[in-house]
């Protein structure tokens, strides 16, 4: 019996008798990582992470710009959501993607990197409503796809909501131009100052084939408060559009911020900056509840905002403002307490939400709309009238800069199979890898590299950016600090620990194969790979022979 086995233990290592001793073969997989899956916009994120590391930063830009024409701008606004479910983060910190895209964008603006002018073009035109972040990036799609694009855009700038409500010290006015420069530069044509009123007109008038409205949310929800003789108030996007236009109202010396989200901390901020010397928040519910992200309000708290949590106004009485003490009740909602306290301000700004004018679509045959006035549309992203689409802020979603992108992306493929008489499929995805299945042997702790950020004295008075960019040495780290969970990086782990020979090396960019009459089946090749791109499977009794 003995002598048996070691006659089958030497075929199996020199020969082609594998046969019944291998009940297991491993077999190359790819699995979706979570940054990819958990990005509005689509980029294939672990792709232009390892062109970065490796130093083929024009190469990872364009891969990047496969899906998203705007990385400079989201490098800077984008709330990273890809960050959130990072691998990387149980080892040591998330990989700080939004910085690298940012990295990328800006070093793309320096050196002058272009877009690629559609070689073929298909005579078909389609209409644009509103120059945000979502038509631009229909408009870009659009373009690479053949069809001629026009945007039509009611203000006197291009860049919707990034423009109008994000102030400079988050977005750069110069950085944000230019990639929309660039956008025209590959043959976009944008019209400003051009309001649609009649989209069928418009359409027929111009003879375009299809229309993509994507107007942003530039309208603020009211609030009725009681008031006498108020002093001043505002609604936070006129007053963001007016400040970010340098014409800012005239505020007083203390100013009262009435919401709780990134919208009442960028006008808290922008009204210190403007020379108020006292800038509070209220918000009705508690910091863990309230909308705007963590970051924001702690920007807000280092630069001297207060905020009064839990506070809701009753009533104003010229220049105070009765406010009554909320507490959460069970269920962590705010409820009334009957006590009241009183705030001191010169001018109310309301920062209670933002809601689309789709006033102009009402005449549309077809057209649908929730009890909000957003547009309803259909997975082909498709109105209920036949060739009009329409996403962004306007269509029920959660609101971002980057949904947006995303939105008119996927708008822009339904649009040309439209265009083509056929529907869009999306490709099918591969499941998502979780930490749980990587095997880091080969990673030690590497934390996350910080950027640099403006002091608090040096942001007073002043709109300069307060996010430094990374150095080229700090973001070619930091992109090495990618996992490529799920996916093969050709790191020889696989191939330095079989020991039986059985993995061939296919040469650069092409990974390897197994070779099935030497292997054993032994899995060290599985337990060596770090970000599980190997699996073992059951082998049947075809495999065997």
């Amino acid at each position: 019996m003995t002598e048996d086995l070691t006659q089958r233990a030497d075929l199996t290592r020199h020969g082609h008798g594998t046969g019944a001793l291998r009940t297991r073969r491993p077999s190359y997989v790819d699995f979706l990582p979570p940054c990819n899956d958990a990005c509005p916009a689509g980029e294939n994120i672990q792709a232009w992470l390892a062109l970065a590391q490796s130093g083929e930063y024009e190469a990872a830009w364009r891969e990047l710009v496969r899906n998203n024409p705007l990385p400079s701008i989201h490098g800077r606004v984008c709330y990273h959501p890809c960050e959130n479910v990072c691998n990387r983060a149980v080892t040591d910190s998330a990989v700080s993607i939004h910085a690298v895209e940012r990295f990328l964008g800006d070093m793309a603006l320096e050196q002058n990197w272009q877009f690629e002018a559609p070689t073929q073009r298909t005579g078909k035109k389609v209409l644009i409503v509103g120059a945000g972040p979502s038509g631009l990036s229909a408009a870009y799609q659009l373009l690479r796809l053949g069809h001629d694009v026009e945007i039509r855009e009611a203000g006197p700038v291009a860049g919707g909501m990034i423009h109008f409500g994000i102030p400079a010290y988050r977005m750069p006015r110069d950085e944000l131009q230019a990639e929309i420069k660039r956008i025209e530069n590959m043959g976009v044509t944008i019209t400003l100052n051009h309001r649609v009123a009649d989209v069928l007109a418009e359409k027929e008038g111009g003879s375009f084939d299809a229309v993509f409205v994507a107007v942003g949310a530039h309208i603020s929800k009211k609030i009725d408060i009681p008031n006498r003789d108020a002093g001043k108030i505002l609604d936070a996007v006129s007053f963001l559009s007016q400040a970010n236009d340098g014409e800012p109202p005239k505020l007083g010396r203390r100013v009262a911020i009435y919401g709780g989200g990134n919208t009442a901390m960028d006008a808290a901020r922008t009204a210190k900056r403007l020379g108020a010397t006292e800038a509070m928040i209220i918000y009705r519910r508690d910091r863990s509840s309230m909308p705007a992200h963590d970051f924001e309000a702690d920007e807000a708290l280092e630069e001297g905002i207060k905020i009064n949590w839990l506070r809701t106004i009753k009533e104003i009485d010229r220049s105070t403002f009765k406010v009554e003490i909320m507490q959460l009740d069970e269920n962590g909602r705010p409820q009334a307490t009957g006590q009241f306290e009183e705030l001191e301000a010169d001018s109310l700004i309301l920062a209670v939400g933002q809601d689309t004018d789709t006033a102009f679509l009402e005449a549309v045959p077809g057209i649908k709309f929730q009890q909000d006035h957003t547009v309803i549309v259909d997975g082909n992203m498709m109105t209920g009238h036949p060739g009009i689409f329409a996403g962004g802020d306007m269509v029920p979603s959660d609101r971002s800069v980057t949904i947006a992108v995303g939105h008119g992306k996927h708008a822009a493929r339904h649009i040309d199979a439209y265009l083509n008489d056929s529907t869009y499929q999306r490709a099918s995805r591969n499941p998502i890898i979780g930490h749980e299945k990587l095997q880091l042997w080969y990673r030690t702790a590497a934390p996350q590299v910080e950027q640099e950020r403006l002091s608090v004295d040096d942001r007073e008075g002043g709109f300069d950016e307060i996010l430094q960019n990374l150095s080229e040495p700090e973001a070619q780290f930091e992109a090495r600090r990618c996992l490529s969970c799920g996916n093969c990086f050709e790191c020889d782990g696989c191939y330095g620990a079989c020991p039986e020979d059985a993995i061939i090396k296919l040469g650069p960019g092409n990974r390897y194969k197994f070779d099935f009459d030497r292997c054993t089946g032994c899995a060290v090749c599985f337990e060596q790979c770090p970000c599980h791109a190997i699996e073992m499977n059951d082998e049947t009794e075809g495999e065997r022979v």
